[in-house]
């Protein structure tokens, strides 16, 4: 695996990006829209996902950057709890609701490929010796 020179080349934050994208589309329509609690809940959860990549790049260290990993890995699982209610309450269609938990799942994975690759690197931050 390549070393990233900015964060935007991590296909991990790729993918969350990508995914916060559809989950804002999906959450602006119809009744999900006027789900305010649940709308606004689920937008977090996407931005934090991506967002934990790129803070987590930007820190000092492996221990750091595997620390905000485990965090968006953690906003990626809370996305697809609430993917759940989306479809209980029919906001979102069957289909649309599988193609994002597939792109949600994918994600995590990736982010966990990722924690696990930079967790077997030496360079510690400041904050974890």
């Amino acid at each position: 695996m390549a070393t990233f020179q900015r964060f935007e080349d991590i296909v991990a934050w790729q993918k969350a990006r990508e995914l916060s994208k559809k989950v804002y589309s999906v959450s602006a329509r119809g009744k999900f829209s006027g789900d305010y609690g649940l709308k606004d809940q689920i937008r977090r959860a996407s931005v934090s996902a991506m967002s934990n990549i790129a803070e987590g790049f930007e820190r000092d260290g492996n221990k750091e950057f595997v620390y905000f990993l485990a965090i968006a890995k953690g906003s990626v699982g809370e996305l697809r709890s609430q993917l759940y209610i989306a479809l209980d309450q029919e906001y979102v269609k069957p289909e649309e609701h599988t193609d994002l938990m597939n792109l949600a799942t994918e994600t995590g994975r990736m982010i966990a490929g990722l924690m696990m690759y930079i967790s077997g690197a030496n360079q510690k931050g400041k904050r974890f010796k």
